[in-house]
């Protein structure tokens, strides 16, 4: 045998180590012939050995066969040594077939495909005729490096020596083609087979579930049964893609049912929890979990993984405790799903945690770990640090370097995402298609135009910008920022689209508000042969909210059913959304108790399907509910029910929740201000609201809108006005909800000049055309100034048909001046655009009876009583000791009732000896004289005062909600109530807020 130098010295000092350690070694290990030196190699269990061994074969001086060569390269690889292996190889003089083989099959399990191909070649050119092993090991390299040209090529060969009917080549070939998407030659492959067995059934099933037909798989499973085949682990964990890509639920617990009767063991059990997740039952995925005997670093990796992927980040970080309580040693997946977690839960605490492990296990350098590491600090906030990390990192790639561009846009560090974007160029890091579409995706979300089409500058360069995935990216980056003109030409210049490509654009559509466009590019896809996904429905559903088309919603849905796409949680979510939004509450719950597996997302959905069609106490309930299923609500949540708080106007619960923001560490998130602000302007609580927004480092146009009508709902005209100014100062961009905000706070103080002035500006200045709603706003406030004539003349010229909130602000400002003949005129067409809405009647009646119009009012009364129409009874709440207590008018059914009628004598006969008459144009005329002074004295929020004077402490301020506006004789009755008991009282009512204290009220009679 002979040795090359550089062998000989590594063995010479191994050897001379281990005399020098063990001089009995030899008498030790004395083999005398071949088997027993094979054994030895079989048995060896360290490299240091496999060294000894091999010295001590040198130096024997006996001779090596090709079996001895053959072991020593195989046990070489063992320790991954292929160097050595190669050597060894190189030491034969005139290596036979076997050997040769040897060396093809090493490089092979060391991952060294291309070496094991030239190895091949390299026979072939030595004039060595390849046997049926050559083939198996060669073809699998052609596997290992996805090289379909040499396995084809290789395969001539196979079939020109007729080896392809060989079971083992065969299994090889059909591999090979299912991992590079030749499904039909590998069909063809294995229907060849004379005997067909698992191995081979196992390759095809692989092939299937990675393909566009993962049903296939399932049908090879069953037909393995059929042609008395046994299927094995294998079997089943090759399944496993299969099943979860179609999330069959059914077919999972069937494959589950099969393997606990074999009991296979930890690895099905571990495919199992991975089915499970991605099939969307997460209880069952623990149970799997909980009932494991040997639970190995996989099986906590993938449960964690799922949890990850489920976006039940608080549950991946308890199983990062509980392996760390059993002192168990995390795998690379555990690591990056706890990474993953603390950074979307910005836990930064929990994050350092799981770094300071990464550094332990000494795995922190691995590229795999050290994106989520980077990116966990970037959306914790800590830039540097992120920065930092990845300036050290060696080896970094395209994935690490879009994954953190993307969270330095999503964390708003815009400018530090394009400079590592610029930078990384710099470094010979070419962003290509996959990383691109990422950091645009991000710009698309931010609408980040800006940088969005410099990296579209980079694609052309680059000659990357008709790749399908960049091109996608594109038309997504410019619909999401408003640019559809770029847009549509990007998309159809595509020579290639795809699912995504369209779904692009039908979610732009929708998230700009146009949803018969989104509609209208759904009907082209389905035209374009294309199949919808997941993706598209849940772009297409908002679009039937938006429209408040509940029938096409269920026709959606119906869609859904027949293409089998209801069990996709995203797609649920999208339907409950839809429902609830659409006025169908009953159908959104029953879709939500269907659902399996509850996500963050889910209930988020169905807080803000509560919250936006008027059931705030359910909403709070599933809130709490949410918290009972141990799910951490994220910033959505919280600016979800925010609105539920509001309105209630339940303070103490919005000041908890705030509570909760701060102890979660969220109260930087701009989304999760916002709702702040508006929550308490609406609870009463202007100054906390004030408060929130100073102390805002990122305000957006929603934070000055919400600081704005939080000012406009309380009467403070001149504050808005002034803030409204700043914000152009400040370079804000104003939207059309600034000026509903800065209008409304005009009408309510009066400030008509102030009003015609911005209202002026809206169009000449900024660009904006105003709306309906802009349009109500003005004749509002034109009319309660007394401009009749102007407020007329507005209509008149409206470019688009006044509808029935502008007639119903001038019928309003009618009431406040008696104008009956302009009431008149604004109730005819209130008639024709809502006949049935009774509050329209009731004012005009009121206007009569002010001007003392009596035989009018009556038939306006009349015309009420006959058309059989019911008016919204006045209900009035107010928060006590953390209970809401609700009160209707004219009820009298409440435990303190008589105490309340006795201190509202004793109110009432304080109030007439300074003055108070009852003022009864607020009662209906069909209601005999004696009891009109009743009915008012029963209105809904002077029971709430009476009752929450009895049971709160003395000097207080009380707070009511009243569902209506406050009436003209509640009005004065509790300008005086605060005169006599020394007390402020806050009533919101539907218009604004009346802040009453010592006889004056914040509106100064003015609403």
């Amino acid at each position: 045998m002979v040795v090359s130098h550089g062998l000989r010295r590594l063995y010479h000092a191994v050897l001379g180590e281990t005399v020098s350690q063990n001089p009995h070694f030899f008498s030790i290990v004395t083999p005398k012939n071949h088997s027993q030196y094979r054994r030895l190699l079989n048995s060896c269990k360290d490299f240091k050995s496999l060294l000894q061994i091999h010295g001590h074969l040198i130096v024997s001086g006996l001779r090596v066969d090709s079996f001895i060569v053959t072991h020593l390269m195989n046990a070489y690889s063992f320790f991954h040594r292929s160097d050595l292996s190669r050597l060894v190889f190189d030491s034969i003089q005139n290596p036979s077939v076997v050997s040769w083989n040897s060396m093809i099959r090493v490089y092979t399990r060391s991952k060294r495909y291309k070496d094991a191909l030239k190895m091949y070649r390299r026979m072939l050119e030595e004039g060595l005729e390849p046997d049926k092993y050559t083939f198996n090991f060669v073809v699998k390299a052609c596997t290992g490096a996805l090289d379909l040209q040499e396995g084809a090529l290789i395969h001539r060969e196979i079939a020109r020596r007729k080896l392809e009917s060989d079971v083992f080549i065969g299994a090889s070939l059909i591999d090979l083609y299912c991992k590079t998407g030749e499904l039909s030659i590998a069909r063809g492959v294995f229907d060849r087979l004379p005997q067909k067995d698992v191995v081979a059934c196992n390759a095809m099933i692989a092939g299937f579930s990675q393909s566009s037909d993962p049903c296939m798989a399932l049908e090879f499973f069953q037909n393995m049964q059929l042609w008395g085949l046994e299927p094995n682990s294998v079997s089943l964990l090759n399944l496993v893609p299969a099943v979860s890509g179609l999330g069959d639920f059914h077919s999972c617990k069937s494959i589950h049912g099969y393997a606990v009767r074999r009991d296979f063991g930890t690895a099905v059990s571990n495919g199992l929890i991975d089915m499970y997740f991605k099939c969307g039952d997460v209880d069952v995925a623990r149970r799997v979990f909980n009932m494991m005997r040997g639970r190995d670093d996989i099986s906590w990796g993938t449960i964690m993984a799922g949890y990850a992927r489920n976006r039940s980040f608080s549950k991946v970080l308890e199983l990062f405790d509980c392996m760390k309580l059993e002192n168990l040693k995390p795998n690379k997946v555990s690591v990056i799903s706890a990474l993953l977690a603390a950074a979307e839960l910005r836990d930064l605490e929990k994050g350092k945690e799981v770094h300071d492990l990464a550094l332990l296990e000494e795995i922190h350098s691995d590229v795999l770990v050290a994106t989520p590491i980077m990116t966990m600090y970037a959306k914790c906030e800590q830039i540097e640090k992120a920065k930092e990390l990845f300036g050290k990192l060696q080896g970094k790639d395209l994935i690490a370097l879009s994954a953190l561009i993307s969270a330095f846009l999503q964390s708003g560090y815009s400018e530090e995402a394009l400079s590592l974007f610029r930078d990384s160029q710099n470094e010979n890091l070419k962003p290509d298609g996959i990383a691109l579409s990422s950091v645009l995706s991000a710009c698309a979300e931010l609408s980040l135009l800006k940088l969005g089409k410099s990296i579209h500058c980079y694609a052309v360069k680059a000659n990357i910008d008709s790749e399908i995935s960049t091109g996608t990216a594109l038309v997504s980056m410019y619909a999401k920022c408003g640019y559809f003109t770029p847009a549509l030409i990007l998309f159809n210049r595509m020579p290639a689209k795809d699912v995504i490509t369209w779904n692009a654009l039908i979610n732009a559509y929708t998230h700009i508000g146009e949803p018969y466009h989104a509609l209208e590019m759904f009907c082209k896809l389905q035209l374009s042969g294309i199949q919808q996904d997941a993706g598209t429905i849940v772009g297409l559903v908002p679009a039937c909210t938006i429209l408040n088309d509940l029938d096409r919603g269920a026709c959606i849905h119906g869609k859904v059913i027949k293409d089998g796409l209801e069990s996709d949680n995203q797609v649920k979510n999208s339907l409950i959304g839809m429902y609830a939004k659409c006025g169908s509450l009953s159908s959104a719950d029953f879709l939500f108790g269907t659902q399996m597996m509850k996500d963050e997302v889910s209930w988020n959905v169905i807080i803000a399907g509560y919250a936006q069609s008027g059931h705030a106490k359910e909403a709070i309930s599933a809130f709490h509910q949410m918290i009972g299923e141990n799910l951490r609500p994220n910033s959505i949540t919280f600016a979800s029910i925010m609105p539920a708080v509001a309105y209630l106007s339940a303070l103490r619960e919005g000041m908890s929740f705030h509570g909760c923001i701060l102890k979660m560490g969220i109260l930087s998130n701009t989304l999760v201000r916002n709702s702040l602000i508006d929550m308490y302007a609406k609870c009463g609580r202007l100054d906390f609201s004030e408060k929130c927004f100073s102390e805002m480092e990122q305000k957006d146009t929603v934070s000055w809108n919400a600081m704005v009508a939080g000012y406009a709902v309380h009467g403070r005209g001149d504050c808005a006005v002034s803030l409204f100014s700043l914000m152009q100062e400040s370079n804000v961009q104003v939207d059309n909800v600034s000026f509903i905000s800065v209008l409304s706070a005009c009408r309510h103080a009066g400030l008509a000049k102030e009003g015609k002035k911005i209202f002026q500006s809206m169009i000449e200045k900024h660009g904006l055309e105003p709306n309906l709603e802009h349009y109500a706003c003005m004749v509002d406030l034109l009319g309660r100034a007394g401009l009749f004539d102007e407020a007329v003349s507005l209509i008149n010229t409206m470019p688009v048909e006044p509808d029935a909130g502008v007639w119903g602000a001038l019928l309003g400002a009618c009431r406040m001046h008696s104008n009956v003949e302009l009431g008149e005129v604004a109730l005819d067409h209130l008639i024709k655009l809502e006949p049935d809405n009774l509050t329209n009647y009731i004012v005009l009646s009121n206007i009569y009876s002010q001007s003392r119009r009596w035989c009018d009012a009556d038939k306006i009364n009349l015309m009420i009583k006959d058309s059989g129409l019911k008016k919204t009874p006045g209900c009035t709440w107010v928060e006590i000791k953390n209970r809401v207590h609700a009160f209707v008018s004219g009820d009298q059914s409440h435990p303190q009732f008589e105490a309340m009628c006795l201190l509202w004598n004793k109110l009432l006969e304080k109030m007439e000896k300074m003055g108070y008459v009852p003022d009864r144009s607020c009662v209906l005329q069909n209601v005999e004289e004696e009891d009109k002074n009743l009915f008012l004295y029963n209105h809904s929020e002077r029971l709430a005062i009476t009752f929450a004077l009895i049971n709160t402490e003395p000097r207080s301020t009380i707070h009511l909600v009243k569902n209506l506006r406050v009436c003209v004789d509640c009005h004065t009755a509790t300008k005086y109530i605060t005169r006599i008991t020394n007390r402020s009282i806050i009533v919101r009512d539907s218009i604004r807020f009346h802040h009453f204290e010592d006889g004056i009220c914040s509106c100064k009679d003015y609403w």
